[in-house]
């Protein structure tokens, strides 16, 4: 093989491979439909066309038989008259426009069998097209659900990676410890900042409210009976002399403030007994 028969081999497969690689199926798909659908314009076209001539052959068939019709006639009338030279001459143009006729009735014919032809014809390209073009919606709906499969798996393979999603990890445990360190802070904060005695009354309210709560459901479902009146002054008296005695002995200060707080929560407790009484 000589040296020119091989680059001319050489060029014509880089331009194939060029070809085929720049093809995109949907565009091919469009063209070919769009070929086919003025294939479909020429060949109606050239079928009204052969229309036209089988209606323009039936006409003249019609007018060449009325012709010879007419002729007949005049060689009736020309016989009537006597004369019969004259109704020869009318008879031979009569058998003029038969021949005619006949002629024009064979080419009629044959045209309305080959109008017949072209129409069963136009409707098969008719029923070929338009199974092409769904045939065509099909393969680009194919062609769709393979491109996007095709780029799901190209993104899914950039992933598997793993460093991304330890990153993710590592990050929540960050934050994590972060949310841990501030909680005990503000733990440490509150113990060694806030006033103890404050505490331990608020923590008593909850406590004793809830007592509260839960005896006056029971009273009021009948499960306790009715609380007496107390004499608030009294309770308070009584609880002052049986607080029990911490650490070192308790100032008369210390006792006052411890009364006057004793004497308060009595009074909000008495309240709310008539409140829930009222109700």
């Amino acid at each position: 093989m000589g040296i020119f028969s091989r680059l001319a081999q050489l060029i014509k497969s880089n331009l194939n491979d060029l070809i085929s690689r720049s093809e995109d199926p949907e565009k091919m798909l469009n063209q070919i439909v769009l070929d086919m659908n003025n294939q479909l314009v020429e060949a109606k076209k050239q079928v009204a066309a052969s229309i036209a001539d089988e209606k323009r052959l039936a006409k003249q068939f019609e007018q060449e038989t009325a012709n010879a019709a007419e002729w007949e006639r005049r060689a009736m009338m020309a016989l009537r008259a006597g004369n019969e030279v004259l109704a020869k001459e009318a008879l031979a143009r009569k058998r003029e426009h038969d021949e005619l006729a006949a002629t024009f009735k064979d080419q009629w014919t044959k045209q309305k069998t080959a109008v017949d032809q072209l129409k069963k014809a136009l409707r098969l390209l008719n029923d070929k097209i338009e199974e092409a073009k769904r045939k065509k919606n099909v393969l680009i709906a194919r062609k769709k659900r393979a491109e996007a499969q095709k780029a799901i798996q190209e993104t899914m393979s950039g992933l598997r990676d793993a460093s991304a999603f330890e990153t993710f990890d590592r990050m929540s445990q960050k934050i994590d410890q972060i949310e841990a360190e501030a909680e005990a802070q503000g733990e440490l904060a509150e113990e060694y900042t806030g006033d103890g005695l404050a505490q331990q009354f608020s923590q008593l309210e909850k406590t004793h409210s809830a007592d509260e709560d839960l005896t006056a459901l029971k009273r009021k479902m009948g499960m306790l009976p009715p609380e007496e009146a107390k004499a608030p002054e009294a309770a308070v008296q009584a609880r002052v002399e049986a607080a029990p005695a911490t650490g070192a002995p308790a100032t008369q200060n210390e006792q006052d403030e411890l009364a006057a707080a004793l004497e308060e929560m009595e009074a909000e407790q008495v309240q709310q007994e008539k409140m829930k009484a009222g109700r």
